[in-house]
């Protein structure tokens, strides 16, 4: 089937800049800034609130639900399921970043836990991170990956079609699979591996682009598509890693529609 993801793509940011979705963050205290920002520039809404005594409240008046466990603890996973499933109660989307999976046990039996206890619309993490929760037997360096795209395709899309979710692997040409479809984004630089925070960036721009359309894999593939495209403009105005974090979130902001025409995604 051939499907003319450029105007998905199109369609979906215009969707997520008219629609202003309130994106509920859990996520960690090194991109909380950042990741606020990162939704502003968009056109979305952020709100970061990990108490117990208001997850569920905040969760019920959100658009999306973000869970991110960069800097993790069994208090912040209690918080997390309990949003998870209050947004599993009402029909709000669950994205997934599993931040460093694989690193420690911890790590690992913790996201293992939150996908036992939470319905999860889109997993979206690295090559490491995903291969961690595939087999359980997986290292990162890290929060790093170690691992390609290719290593981990074959067991991604079986995850993704036994656990009927949505998966989008970041890489060098990322990898978004429910199972059944394939796609690859074929969009962005190096050089947003170099700012801290970018991939905890991409998930909640997933959880935007989610919470502002109705179809989660094309939204996916449209944040995904989005994201690096802003990439790609921001690299071009940019001397390094500096300059490229404020352009970044500039290239969010000021992207044109038609610029969107950049778009290379592969079936």
């Amino acid at each position: 089937m051939n499907i003319n993801w450029k105007n998905i793509v199109k369609d979906n940011l215009n969707n997520v800049r008219t629609k202003h979705p309130l994106v509920h963050n859990i996520t960690n205290f090194v991109v909380m800034n950042s990741s606020a920002n990162i939704l502003l520039a968009q056109g979305a809404f952020p709100v970061m609130s990990h108490s117990q005594d208001e997850v569920q409240d905040m969760t019920s008046i959100a658009n999306a639900l973000v869970i991110n466990i960069g800097t993790l603890t069994d208090y912040w996973v209690k918080s997390m399921i309990m949003a998870g499933k209050k947004a599993n109660e009402l029909g709000i989307p669950v994205i997934f970043d599993p931040v460093g999976a694989g690193a420690t046990k911890f790590r690992t039996e913790k996201s293992l836990e939150i996908m036992k206890e939470v319905k999860v619309t889109v997993l979206r993490g690295n090559a490491s991170e995903i291969n961690a929760l595939c087999s359980s037997k997986g290292k990162t360096r890290g929060v790093d990956s170690i691992h390609s795209v290719e290593d981990v395709m074959e067991s991604a899309i079986k995850l993704a079609l036994d656990d009927g979710l949505i998966i989008g692997i970041s890489g060098e040409k990322d990898l978004i699979t429910d199972g059944k479809q394939v796609v690859r984004v074929d969009n962005g630089v190096p050089l947003m591996t170099m700012v801290t925070g970018l991939g905890c960036g991409l998930s909640t721009t997933v959880g935007a682009f989610v919470g502002a359309n109705e179809n989660p894999f094309n939204a996916t593939v449209s944040a995904f598509s989005f994201y690096c495209i802003a990439g790609e403009i921001a690299y071009k105005n940019s001397n390094g890693p500096g300059t490229f974090d404020s352009q970044f979130r500039d290239a969010l902001y000021n992207t044109e529609i038609d610029s969107l025409d950049k778009a290379n995604i592969l079936q």
